[in-house]
């Protein structure tokens, strides 16, 4: 079903069909990715199959797309149903849609699902299909011999679709999410007198337990950077559930006589979060959605990272940033709870490392 469209046929698409799921982080490292499907496919109308979150910490990607002019609509699904009858609904819906082009954006998750999926989009009679990973060479994020590490997601997505065009994945515009007026003003009006301050935006959040710092760890750094910015301010953001948190670690900073605090947890969408971490000199935080939407508008980011995934798949795209990495025996493990381990590669790192890196940035 894979197919290569020529110049000609390309132009005369009227509907693709985009398919990926996730959530927020997933969403914003495929966002070089459609930027290269508009590009390739300007007057055609473009439709995004998804999922349903699970999560109420991870919104869905119309959250992140709208306004973004990427994506014209959404067909959503519940992952991983045994439902007949949600499937003939999938199914109808997009027999009857009849898109010309099938782009494919999933995640890896072996050949043999690959497959199911690509007989899926022929049985719904997409004639044309762009990136569907059927091989080994597709699933992998390969070895970089020049960074001697791996392949970010975000190069695995646009390598595998690489007959649409150059995916510039170091250009700016390619990760640009076209944030409305309305949107930068609503940032704004949230961060209120921080705005004219140098600012550092923090997020404690994560909903994965194998990922979670810890907030005393968080208390303790915020303590520390206190002392060392004591003309900074703090943004804390994250979802509605991760202000009580937030506060917790927030109280390191105002015991040591840090500047001005807001607590933004629960009162932004995630397109305002983005135009805030816009005004912040760095962003502090696990590996997580607010990371991406930092990294998006080209805000500096510090990240401290579980080895659950390979180093660098999954950092923050570009040369600025800085991860704080321990690769132990286990890493690679995949796990979202981490119990025999106890979060040894995360719980390993200490507040001096991320300080250490925090301080090469701003200083």
């Amino acid at each position: 079903m894979t197919t290569t469209l020529t110049n000609e046929k390309q132009s005369s698409v009227r509907r693709v069909l985009i398919y990926r799921l996730g959530s927020l982080g997933d969403t914003l490292v495929a966002l070089p990715a459609l930027h290269l499907v508009a590009r390739a496919f300007p007057k055609a109308e473009r439709r995004m199959l998804t999922n349903v979150p699970v999560n109420v910490k991870a919104p869905p990607a119309a959250a992140i797309l709208e306004h973004a002019g990427l994506v014209d609509g959404y067909f959503r699904y519940t992952v991983g149903t045994r439902s007949l009858g949600d499937l003939a609904r999938l199914w109808w819906t997009l027999f009857r849609w009849r898109p010309d082009v099938l782009v494919y954006l999933g995640s890896a998750r072996g050949v043999d699902s690959a497959r199911r999926d690509e007989n899926f989009f022929r049985f719904c009679g997409i004639r044309h299909a762009i990136g569907i990973p059927v091989t080994e060479a597709m699933q992998r994020n390969h070895w970089d011999d020049a960074t001697q590490t791996f392949e970010p997601e975000a190069a695995r997505l646009v390598r595998n679709i690489a007959q649409l065009g150059d995916g510039h994945l170091g250009d700016p515009e390619s990760w640009d999410l076209h944030l409305t007026k309305e949107e930068l003003a609503r940032a704004d009006g949230a961060l209120g007198s921080l705005v004219s301050k140098p600012l550092i935006a923090v997020s404690v959040g994560t909903k994965v337990q194998s990922k979670d710092w810890g907030r005393e760890n968080w208390r303790a750094l915020l303590g520390r950077l206190a002392t060392i910015y004591p003309d900074h301010a703090l943004a804390l953001s994250g979802a509605a559930e991760e202000s009580d948190t937030s506060e917790f670690a927030a109280e390191g900073w105002r015991q040591a006589g840090g500047g001005e605090v807001v607590n933004l947890c629960g009162r932004l969408k995630p397109r305002e979060s983005a135009a805030a971490f816009r005004r912040a000199r760095i962003f502090i935080g696990h590996d997580s959605g607010p990371m991406h939407l930092a990294a998006a508008v080209q805000t500096p980011c510090v990240a401290i990272f579980a080895a659950r995934n390979k180093p660098r798949v999954w950092f923050p795209y570009g040369r600025r940033h800085r991860v704080v990495y321990h690769q132990t025996e286990c890493w690679g493990c995949g796990l979202e709870t981490c119990i025999v381990e106890k979060k040894r590669c995360l719980t390993s790192i200490r507040v001096d490392e991320v300080v250490e890196q925090i301080r090469a940035l701003l200083d």
